[in-house]
């Protein structure tokens, strides 16, 4: 298996060599003359959540989509368990900001559905449903249909769905964005406890610092296209405080402030 050493470490913790699920190497992405990607590279460890973090069409979701097979690279390789990447594949499940939900199909079978897809008999893949409608805090609402639900509830339906196919890595394209605040919260709190425990590797794409510095193990600033990896930042000396503590942390704050400092400069 592939390791990498880290890059930059912001924190108390010293990294040693860790485990790459998904490795992005000389990636480049042009739409017509614009330049969205140029050689990019990007190493993304296993069980480990990475943010990707930057201004506005800096490439973020592009690289995201590239990873997930749903684009191609115009140059440079993306290797997920040492493996090219050519297309789609069930090594990689997506959560989408607009929840992506099949209107006329209960929860549970929203969450099952890519297990149908698969051809898992009914009964087993319900049962799997089951598990993570439970876990994402859905209980009870398994027949209910997405019109019946709030915008936070879709929201972990999308979820619950990624996480039911067992994919080793998931996409998430700034899924907390269209709830409110209260909502959002709640789902980063809730999405440290699915690192902890689900052991996969999640890579996070979010317009927020303080989103960022909240969720992540490791932090990938992108600069303004053509986007490039300018800084790896790995939040960690207050990991271990819990998650109603760490906004109040002054590790936390001060990763803040120095994101800040390094991209304002780009907010237009």
């Amino acid at each position: 298996m592939a390791t990498s050493q880290t890059k930059k470490t912001t924190g108390s913790r010293v990294e040693a060599s860790v485990e790459i699920a998904v490795s992005a190497r000389n990636i480049s992405k042009n739409y017509g003359e614009t330049e969205a990607l140029k050689n990019l590279s990007l190493d993304f460890p296993r069980g480990q959540l990475t943010s990707l973090l930057g201004p506005s069409g800096c490439g973020k979701t592009t690289l995201l989509k590239i990873i997930g097979g749903l684009l191609s690279a115009d140059s440079g390789e993306v290797e997920v368990g040492g493996q090219a990447v050519t297309g789609p594949g069930e090594d990689r499940a997506f959560v989408f900001q607009d929840f992506a939900l099949l209107p006329w199909a209960s929860v549970i079978r929203n969450v099952a559905f890519g297990l149908e897809l698969r051809g898992v008999a009914k009964s087993e893949r319900e049962s799997i449903a089951e598990k993570y409608i439970n876990d994402v805090g859905l209980a009870g609402f398994e027949n209910s249909y997405p019109h019946e639900l709030s915008g936070g509830m879709r929201q972990r339906v999308g979820l619950a769905r990624a996480l039911s196919v067992d994919a080793q890595v998931l996409l998430m394209d700034e899924p907390f964005s269209a709830v409110d605040e209260q909502t959002r919260r709640k789902f980063q709190e809730d999405l440290l406890s699915l690192v902890q425990n689900e052991n996969k590797t999640f890579i996070f794409v979010t317009h927020s610092i303080e989103e960022a510095v909240y969720v992540s193990d490791q932090i990938a600033i992108l600069l303004p296209r053509p986007s490039r990896v300018s800084e790896i930042i790995k939040p960690s000396g207050f990991r271990d405080k819990g998650p109603e503590n760490i906004r109040r942390d002054p590790e936390y704050l001060d990763i803040v402030d120095k994101i800040w400092a390094s991209l304002r400069s780009y907010v237009e």
